[in-house]
């Protein structure tokens, strides 16, 4: 358990401190943020112009309030932060042209919102076969008896894979369509470089030319899949424009695969450094869902979501007015004491209050039921393919990824026994 006594007199940390960029966050977040949540759990960090926000009762309270925004155009010049996302964004154009509703308030958000919903969880609900087809497939290419890498061979292709199968992408396109896919994540990095912002503009590009030639071919022949649902629904009278569905559909990429990948990966390591808890899986792969909660509870591969004050309000002790930036933190939300007993403990039996790993109310992450998902049938299958799998070397300091405000790891070298 992190131990604070060292830290009780130290400035508090901003927001940029926060992050995996910082080598002691990147080693142990909730020994920040333990600490930050002890001392000041309302904190006000004018390097970024946002109140950071690190108790579940104040977390949950943020992300279930349905009249807080979400667009950064509502946010005033000292959210730097959120200000920063509109960064050579067309200001003149409408919203719902040039964001996805990852940032968009009703109504033109819920208008967006519904109907690829509907038709996401519509397909959720019957593919398991798929995914259980694509984890077979990723399994039966890992090696025996060597060291992978699994990030590389198993937790990244699955997600991917997964998407373009209920999409509907041809598979002859499927080697292109995974590779725009992990291009355009870089959106997310914040310290990209030329070549990888680059890299991510051409993937942007492709995407949405290939998005738009697959809605032109799915109206002209409808195949079994998302991407035919949507044109269906559309021409049922849904009010959901092409550029819309294009950027939406892109963002699911972007939101859904790196963090579904972070899921696995993270829930496999912690199962092989908890033996105990392995042992519990085994004994029982009933308790599968329990397994994977458990791992968004105590490893959520997201740290932060962030809303905007849309009314004078006070929170957790701290006046707030509207235009001012709110950032708060689900991994410290989902390790506070006062509602997880023993909080720092990884425990699959664990039955307390849910976590907030998927953020919460209008904004609750609409990918969820899919990362659940992939994460339960991966873990699952994995584990009884093979029973004696292990870390390569034990001994080894996990490598986590310095990607702002996600936890996932860079690599995990396992030998498949």
């Amino acid at each position: 358990m992190p131990q604070f006594a060292e830290m009780t007199d130290a400035p508090l940390p901003s927001l940029f401190e926060l992050t995996p960029m910082n080598p002691a966050y990147r080693a142990d977040p909730h020994a920040l943020l333990d600490d930050l949540r002890t001392r000041c759990p309302a904190h006000q960090d004018s390097s970024v112009g946002s109140v950071i926000f690190t108790r579940y009762e104040d977390v949950r309270a943020v992300v279930n309030d349905r009249d807080l925004w979400r667009d950064p155009v509502n946010a005033d010049e000292a959210a730097v932060l959120q200000r920063g996302l509109l960064a050579g964004t067309d200001l003149t154009l409408p919203r719902a042209s040039t964001s996805s509703i990852l940032t968009l308030d009703d109504p033109d958000h819920a208008r967006i919102r519904q109907p690829l919903s509907q038709a996401l969880y519509a397909r959720v609900a019957r593919c398991r076969p798929q995914v259980e087809g694509i984890v077979d497939a990723a399994l039966d290419r890992l090696p025996r008896g060597e060291a992978v890498d699994l990030m590389d061979a198993f937790c990244v292709p699955i997600p991917i894979d997964v998407i373009a199968s209920i999409l509907g992408v041809d598979h002859e396109r499927l080697v292109e369509f995974r590779q725009w896919s992990e291009d355009v994540i870089q959106g997310l990095n914040p310290f990209r470089t030329p070549a990888q912002t680059a890299a991510m503009q051409a993937a942007s590009l492709a995407l949405n030319a290939y998005f738009t030639e697959m809605l032109e071919a799915r109206r002209a022949d409808p195949q079994d899949d998302l991407l035919s649902d949507m044109t269906r629904l559309q021409a049922q009278g849904a009010e959901l424009a092409d550029v819309e569905l294009r950027i939406n559909l892109t963002a699911l990429l972007v939101g859904g695969n790196l963090t579904t990948t972070d899921l696995i990966g993270n829930a496999v390591r912690l199962l092989l450094t908890h033996p105990d808890e392995l042992a519990k899986l085994r004994a029982d792969p009933g308790i599968i869902n329990a397994v994977v909660e458990e791992v968004l509870r105590y490893e959520p591969p997201v740290d932060i979501t962030g809303r905007i004050v849309s009314r004078p309000m006070e929170l957790g002790g701290c006046p707030m007015s509207p235009g001012q930036s709110m950032s708060v933190f689900l991994r410290a939300a989902n390790r506070d004491p006062d509602v997880f007993p023993d909080p720092h403990r990884f425990d699959v039996s664990r039955k307390t209050r849910s976590h907030v790993a998927f953020g919460g109310g209008a904004h609750m992450c609409i990918g969820a039921p899919l990362a659940r998902l992939e994460a339960q049938v991966a873990l699952g299958r994995l584990f009884a393919r093979f029973p004696d799998l292990r870390l390569a070397d034990p001994s080894a300091e996990p490598e986590w990824r310095r990607l702002p405000f996600f936890r996932g790891l860079e690599r995990l070298d396992v030998i498949a026994g």
